[in-house]
């Protein structure tokens, strides 16, 4: 989930949507002299670059916090790096059961709640989704894309949508976040609005009040016509929130209790949820707008919009999540769907997972993923699978150097500042200063 630049209405796709910036920092990371024994619980001084930018962006109260974490392996605790506060006016600091809205960081959750049910032959990857969903078995396409929705601008689909589709972004489903044309428009006024930022009327941002359940938003969706033809090209989607609805009903159970039966539970996720529970209200972060170089509170803990039950629980980027959560999650896809003694998924299904699961020959010319692969909802480069989030967020694991790694911050538009470029800069700062050190 991203949105529109709060100053400005065009939205600076390359900027928002690169999460998979881990992949790069896996790369740096692979030539790492030391290993483990550099970690302590806090591991500011094994990385004073990278502690430095997170301590620069609290200091000049860009940002109330940049806590970030790194795991290794099946090692039970994470260890970080930086800090802050859960909020600019307060004195509270963050740790690893913060809460933090995670946005597109719940695709891969999503994603792997799907390979489970593939896995167990409940549905399949080329299986169309009109099999679950009877009303996608005949859709029409926009011939001009983001054009009118007029009837002279539609043509049937070339091919029906499958989960593979939907976990790809290349089902040929719009976004109100992404659409420049008239459907936004209409999705608004249907109330197919996949996520929520603040009760205040951010310009830009969802306008309107959205559908009361899961199913109310399937049908809906599938009342408007797709903007790509299914398979041909990747375009960032609410297909992962279409993708919760498919699971529903193959699993026979709300989308919600099979995430915290299967993956939140046996992970030990106790901190993750689609509303905030009021008790928990104390752990949660402030999120901020930032126009012209200033932070503001758009949705403030205490009266956050979180803390009202979800209309229904979107797949693509409804969860609010603790850095010790999302680590538990990331060190479960590191075992191989396997977290300590705890089987979550076969090993089997989260290596296809974290594959590319492109149909072949799509077109990823122009696109954030050209050049990359996707799999179950998120990026999957080079032995590295993850996805940032719209707030901020970031998380990946690298297969390749058995290492989870995360960042968790709170501030809107992600392009309002260039942290990820950064952050990856001082990362590569660090290990340099490493190679360095252990060569002398």
């Amino acid at each position: 989930m991203a949105y529109r630049n709060f100053a400005n209405p065009e939205l600076s796709r390359r900027s928002l949507f690169r999460g998979g910036a881990y992949a790069a920092a896996g790369a740096t990371l692979a030539t790492l002299p030391f290993g483990r024994e550099l970690l302590a619980h806090s591991v500011d001084e094994s990385w004073p670059n990278v502690a430095a930018l997170a301590k620069k962006y609290i200091d000049e109260r860009k940002v109330a916090q940049m806590y970030l974490t790194f795991g290794w392996g099946q090692e039970d605790h994470a260890h970080h790096v930086g800090g802050g506060t859960l909020a600019l006016n307060s004195d509270v600091e963050v740790d690893e059961n913060s809460l933090y809205r995670i946005y597109s960081m719940t695709k891969p959750v999503t994603g792997m709640a799907a390979m489970i049910l593939i896995d167990e032959g409940v549905m399949g990857l080329d299986q169309p989704i009109h099999e679950f969903l009877p009303a996608y078995k005949d859709m029409m396409v926009q011939v001009e894309y983001d054009g009118a929705i007029t009837e002279d601008n539609l043509e049937p689909a070339k091919s029906h949508i499958t989960v593979r589709h939907l976990l790809t972004h290349t089902a040929g489903i719009g976004y109100g976040i992404i659409q420049q044309g008239p459907i936004v428009q209409a999705y608004n006024e249907a109330g197919i609005i996949a996520g929520r930022v603040s009760r205040l009327p951010i310009p830009g941002i969802f306008q309107g009040a959205p559908v009361g359940s899961l199913e109310a938003f399937a049908d809906g969706l599938a009342q408007f016509p797709l903007v790509l033809q299914p398979g041909t090209k990747f375009s960032y989607s609410m297909s992962l929130d279409l993708l919760g609805r498919v699971i529903e009903v193959a699993a026979g159970q709300p989308f919600d209790q099979f995430l915290k039966e299967r993956i939140f539970d046996p992970c030990g996720m106790n901190s993750t949820y689609f509303q905030v529970p009021s008790a928990d209200v104390g752990r949660l972060t402030d999120n901020y707008g930032i126009l012209n170089g200033n932070a503001f509170p758009i949705d403030p803990a205490a009266t956050s919009i979180y803390l009202d039950e979800a209309p229904f629980p979107t797949g693509g980027a409804g969860l609010v999540s603790s850095p010790k959560d999302y680590d538990r999650f990331l060190r479960m896809l590191l075992g191989y769907g396997k977290l300590g003694e705890t089987r979550v998924m076969s090993d089997a299904a989260v290596r296809k997972g974290v594959s590319n699961l492109f149909p072949e020959g799509t077109d990823l010319a122009g696109t954030w993923m050209e050049g990359q692969g996707h799999g179950a909802g998120g990026r999957s480069v080079n032995g590295t699978f993850g996805w940032g989030g719209a707030a901020g967020t970031l998380a990946a694991v690298d297969y390749n150097l058995g290492l989870r790694a995360c960042l968790f911050t709170q501030y809107m538009p992600t392009d309002a500042y260039p942290i990820r470029d950064e952050y990856l800069a001082a990362l590569e700062a660090d290990t340099a200063a490493m190679r360095a050190k252990k060569a002398a």
